[in-house]
């Protein structure tokens, strides 16, 4: 059975933290606008945007070393740092609008201030840290950071990861009080419950099947009612693919010609975790080390305080997992349906240059408790094997493309592809993600509704009072913006006790 055809001025498919963004920013750029979203899991914020499926971290730039790589000549490359810290800064002032405008509420529900903090070992790790340091500290974006290679300031600030912990051994960490947990999931919901609250359409068990361009460039969307196998066609002026690992099959099927050549090879993480009360008192902070040598980025060791239901835990990982899923709850042949001929060279091509990535990701699936509970022995010494479990947490598909470097480049970080037109958007890559994804909905309104852009502007700079400008260059705007988010959202000290 099948209906056709209903209308929108969008749609969203997939109702996870970036459709959740992007749909809240144009209802507040144009209330009258006719968005409808579709899920076809049965509530937002289940994939990737869910709780345990991701590291909760507020990437800022402010712990996560593969931020500010060393440079050959032994400087250190700061660029990429002051970008995530920036936008950063745009989630929170957006976050900030929503509630101080009563459309979201009780911040610390998904959002509480809490420690960033790098920790290195060894001498050459210790003079890469504190270059790291002195080449951040003087700026306002990553101003109050401190540096320490004392182990007595050390036990102050990490004791669970001092505990047991042979002092002889160089080490030294950086710590700030500015860094995040948040809650993406709860996030999520907030934020189409609010747009819910805007007579925005929200259908979930609802699986997006194709899409096709009408010949007036509209969308023409194919949507499957996962409970009753019914079919329903929609159409759209535009079309946002927030699918997650999904987004790769959708855009694929659409046929824009940006497409082409790109692939995706999936990847999944794992954490050991701890919920035992007198262990997690003992730690609050997200620390992270260097990736071991040999493994990719997002595979960062980091020992983390987590808020889930209201619970705290401590969290580590994560650990590499693989399968040919695109999506936690996907399909087992995800990774062979995204081979197209139009993609072929291209993923054969990233195999052939990504050797390592392959030989680590091996070693990690063979990886015992034991083995892991090692790997967390190196942050916490005293850490005992009842105290632990794992959980596996989401699937993340690494982009592999065509670019000016080569073919079959592996990207490590967040991308959109667009159509020439503007008429059809989507989201793939990995970290970092939903921290920037008020940044991200903003390049991709600006690259798909250009014509409207004169006339939102002075809306997007009431929503993100940066908006425009560069923080980088703007001390004195970056002090304000952080002062009044931190006002609005809550990171005080009443933040720190109200999960203790």
């Amino acid at each position: 059975m099948s209906e056709t055809n209903t209308k929108s001025d969008v749609i969203l498919i997939g109702a996870g933290i970036m459709s959740a963004t992007l749909g809240s920013i144009l209802k507040e750029l144009d209330p009258d606008m006719n968005i409808t979203v579709f899920e076809k899991l049965d509530q937002s914020g289940e994939e990737s945007s869910n709780e345990w499926n991701n590291a909760g971290t507020g990437h800022s730039a402010l712990c996560e070393l593969n931020y500010t790589p060393e440079k050959p000549d032994g400087t250190i490359d700061t660029a990429k740092a002051f970008k995530i810290n920036e936008q950063f800064q745009v989630s929170r002032q957006f976050w900030s609008y929503l509630v101080k405008k009563g459309l979201m509420s009780h911040p610390r529900e998904f959002l509480i201030s809490l420690p960033h903090m790098s920790i290195v070992y060894g001498k050459e790790n210790v003079e890469y840290l504190e270059k790291r340091y002195n080449a951040l500290v003087d700026h306002p974006l990553f101003e109050n950071m401190n540096y320490s290679n004392d182990p007595e300031q050390l036990k102050e600030w990490i004791p669970l990861m001092m505990k047991d912990r042979d002092v002889n051994q160089e080490i030294a960490a950086t710590r700030i009080e500015d860094g995040t947990d948040v809650n993406f999931g709860v996030l999520t919901r907030k934020l189409f419950n609010h747009l819910e609250n805007k007579d925005v359409k929200i259908r979930y068990k609802h699986s997006v099947d194709d899409l096709v361009q009408n010949d007036d460039g509209t969308w023409e969307v194919k949507v499957r009612n996962v409970a009753s196998g019914n079919v329903t066609f929609h159409d759209a002026k535009f079309v946002f693919v927030g699918a997650g690992g999904g987004a790769l099959h959708l855009i694929q099927k659409s046929g824009i010609p940006e497409s082409r050549a790109v692939g995706g090879f999936p990847v999944s993480g794992l954490f050991l975790y701890t919920q035992n009360e007198e262990i997690v008192k003992q730690h609050y902070a997200k620390v992270y080390g260097k990736a071991p040598v040999g493994a990719p980025p997002m595979s960062v060791p980091h020992l983390d305080t987590r808020l889930i239901d209201g619970k705290e835990a401590l969290f580590f990982g994560p650990f590499a997992g693989w399968s040919p899923k695109f999506l936690k709850t996907g399909s087992n042949a995800d990774l062979f349906n995204s081979i197209k001929p139009n993609n072929l060279t291209t993923m054969l091509a990233g195999g052939m240059k990504n050797f390592g990535l392959t030989r680590y990701l091996i070693s990690q699936l063979m990886l015992s408790k034991d083995k892991r509970m090692e790997q967390l022995r190196e942050f916490v010494p005293s850490a005992k094997d009842e105290d632990w479990d794992l959980t596996t947490a989401g699937q993340r598909v690494q982009i592999i493309k065509d670019t000016d470097e080569g073919k079959g480049i592996l990207k490590f970080g967040t991308e959109i592809i667009s159509s020439e037109d503007g008429s059809i958007a989507a989201l793939l890559g990995a970290s970092p993600g939903a921290s920037t994804a008020v940044s991200i909905m903003f390049e991709l309104i600006e690259t798909c509704f250009p014509e409207r852009m004169e006339d939102w502007t002075p809306k997007l700079k009431e929503m993100v009072p940066s908006y425009g400008q560069s923080l980088k260059d703007n001390p004195e705007l970056i002090r304000e913006v952080k002062a009044s988010t931190a006002e609005i959202l809550e990171f005080n000290d009443a933040a720190k006790a109200s999960v203790q």
